[in-house]
């Protein structure tokens, strides 16, 4: 492992002195590619000088106890040294490994965030809205932008299902985790004599993929123009703004009718279908591919769940790490950090876990 990010130092070092000459800043895209390059490779370096002073760390303190007539008080603080230091390496160690596990292409890339009403009517319907308005204010929590694509709206104030789209720094990287079918527990609006009911919703995150890396024959498409509709709203029902494409070799179908402009729903359309389209492409590369929009979502039904609202109780629950919160409140208000943080680290573990068997095997 050292030899391997000790290559990765030299490279870094190389990087450094780079990007300080002349001709490299008077090439924009060389120098853009060599500063990306530098700020991936820079938490790998950093965590590996740090677990070099932990080794001269315990080095110092090892030779201060081999001197003659060392006393009493030296003699402890060299222990506590010998300690930490050896503490500090096995924690950088960990770190480091961490740190070279391959790294998923799409982390970096924004995301588009589907959520569909699964069981329980307009209470999942409902509950979908909670969802969304979770994610938005996750978003603006951390500085992202948050933009509805397509929507269609209950006339209690529901979800039948919501398109919208997240841009911001590393958005896939921790939204990702949130695609499955999530379950409500709660007394709904509708219910006039206090029981509890159970609903779902899913929810599918897709990276956002460029003209580039998906290209769209037009030749392939089928696009249908129509009248807004769902709950209220002036425009609604006065243009034939909204869209419709249909990918004809792949039956995919995306409907957007948020904007007033038919060129701008036509545009977060093919947004949309290039997601889908690439997701589908990973997905024969590789079936274990985590994007894999089908396995994310499931069914719908009721016992297929990620996640477990319980709102009599105030808990929310995460079936896959066992976390259980008591805090519903704040996490229905964006305050999901945690629960992904724990998310983040099992799956890393898991990592970790299958590299250690395949070097073992």
């Amino acid at each position: 492992m050292f030899e391997k990010v000790a290559v990765f130092e030299k490279r870094y070092e190389e990087i450094e002195q780079l990007l300080c000459q002349p001709q490299t800043v008077q090439d924009p895209a060389r120098y853009t590619a060599l500063l990306r390059e530098s700020s991936e490779m820079a938490p790998l370096v950093q965590e590996y000088r740090r677990y070099r002073q932990a080794v001269q760390r315990e080095e110092q303190a090892r030779n201060l106890l081999k001197e003659p007539g060392l006393d009493k008080e030296l003699e402890t603080l060299a222990q506590e040294e010998l300690a930490a230091g050896r503490a500090e390496q096995a924690e950088s160690a960990k770190q480091l490994n961490v740190l070279l596990l391959p790294k998923d292409p799409n982390d970096e890339k924004p995301v588009i965030v589907e959520i569909r009403a699964g069981a329980g009517g307009e209470e999942a319907a409902l509950f979908s809205a909670v969802l969304f308005r979770m994610y938005s204010m996750y978003a603006e929590k951390k500085g992202w932008a948050c933009e509805v694509i397509s929507c269609n709206e209950t006339e209690l104030g529901g979800y039948k299902e919501i398109c919208f789209s997240v841009d911001g720094a590393s958005a896939y990287s921790l939204l990702k985790y949130e695609s499955g079918v999530h379950r409500v527990q709660r007394v709904p609006e509708t219910e006039t004599q206090g029981r509890v009911h159970t609903s779902t919703a899913t929810v599918a995150v897709l990276p956002q993929v460029d003209e580039v890396t998906v290209q769209i024959d037009p030749k392939d498409l089928q696009i249908d123009t129509f009248r807004s509709s769902g709950a209220g709203g002036q425009h609604i029902n006065k243009t034939s703004s909204a869209i419709r494409i249909t990918h004809l070799p792949t039956g995919l179908v995306v409907e957007c009718q948020d904007e007033r402009s038919q060129y701008k729903n036509k545009e977060k359309a093919l947004k949309v279908l290039r997601s889908r389209l690439f997701e589908r492409a990973q997905k024969k590369q590789d079936e274990a591919v985590a994007a894999d929009r089908r396995s994310q979502v499931g069914t719908g039904d009721r016992s297929e769940r990620i996640r477990t609202y319980n709102f009599p109780q105030g808990r929310v629950t995460d079936h896959r790490i066992g976390l259980t919160l008591y805090r519903i409140d704040s996490f229905v208000n964006g305050d999901i950090q945690e629960v992904l943080d724990a998310l983040i680290a099992a799956d890393q573990a898991e990592k970790l876990r299958q590299a250690a068997g395949m070097e073992n095997g």
